[in-house]
């Protein structure tokens, strides 16, 4: 079946609001016979009359009325799409999908947005928790826009990773446990830990930390959600190591933080597409640029 044009739906409007074909044919800028075959190639696609000509007036009939009605509301739609089209390619407005983990996404993550919103309100973030290599897939797949992962990672053909920010991992104890000024593997690894489970980098992180003084300890508990962790160290179930942001606020009264000795110290890279990238993409990239020596 053939297509109706908006060319022609155009013109039919036209030549309805203006009751004239040469006028039709000047605002749209066409020539007479143009005006006259768009209409012909309408009805004949119709099967019926839309327009009733008389001498110095053109009508529409009831059938070029319904279709007229319809028109309109076609051509404010492809309008409206033409526009939304555009303020994406302008980073007017737009959405960005990106991954990270939990531990990125409640303490750098609302920074970032929080600056976002001031500056590009019409961007919209959508935030998925992510390990590292399923962020990395996704960006492959083209399922994400950006991703905030743990280094160093293997190179993937067609993404451009960065690196972004260098964190220390601290020792976060229960404030009622009599602790060293600084916490080494022999001391941590006789007391009750709660650890990042095996599936992240930090875990295997920790694991070559304590491996470099003695034998790798048992966590009592592991999970991937460093607030439900800090709850559980602030309840004195036991200790744990996790990254310090500088722009994050100290622990609560009842959790103390200790450097580390030997430290240790948790990198993250920024990693997109390679080529072109979109420009709300690009302001995001910016946002969370800004946030590299925070």
């Amino acid at each position: 079946m053939r297509e109706i044009s908006l060319d022609r739906l155009r013109t039919l409007v036209a030549i309805a609001d203006h009751g004239s074909f040469a006028e039709a044919a000047r605002l749209l800028n066409l020539a007479p016979p143009t005006v006259s075959l768009h209409i012909a190639d309408l009805e004949e696609r119709i099967g019926g009359a839309l327009l009733s000509r008389t001498r110095g007036s053109v009508q529409p009939t009831a059938i070029g009325d319904t279709l007229i009605e319809r028109a309109r509301r076609l051509l404010a739609d492809a309008e409206r799409a033409l526009e939304d089209v555009e303020r994406q390619v302008l980073g007017l407005e737009g959405r960005v999908r990106l991954g990270a983990s939990t531990g990125v996404i409640a303490q750098l993550i609302p920074q970032a947005l929080e600056t976002l919103s001031h500056a590009h309100a019409g961007i919209d973030v959508q935030v998925a928790v992510l390990t590292s290599q399923q962020t990395l897939q996704k960006l492959a797949d083209g399922s994400l826009d950006i991703g905030v992962i743990a280094l160093p990672q293997t190179p993937v053909k067609g993404l451009q990773i960065q690196p972004w920010r260098r964190d220390p991992v601290m020792a976060f104890l229960p404030a009622r446990w009599t602790c060293p000024e600084v916490i080494t593997p022999s001391w941590l690894a006789g007391q009750a830990l709660i650890l990042n489970d095996s599936t992240t980098r930090l875990s295997r992180q920790v694991g070559e930390w304590f491996a470099s003084k003695g034998p790798q300890p048992t966590p009592r508990i592991q999970l991937n959600y460093n607030d439900a962790i800090k709850s559980l160290v602030a309840a004195g179930y036991g200790a744990t190591l996790l990254p310090h942001e500088a722009s994050t606020p100290l622990p609560e009264k009842r959790i103390v933080m200790r450097p580390l000795q030997p430290p240790l110290w948790r990198e993250l890279g920024i990693a997109h597409r390679a080529g072109e990238v979109e420009r709300s993409t690009r302001h995001v990239l910016d946002v969370l640029w800004g946030l590299e020596a925070l």
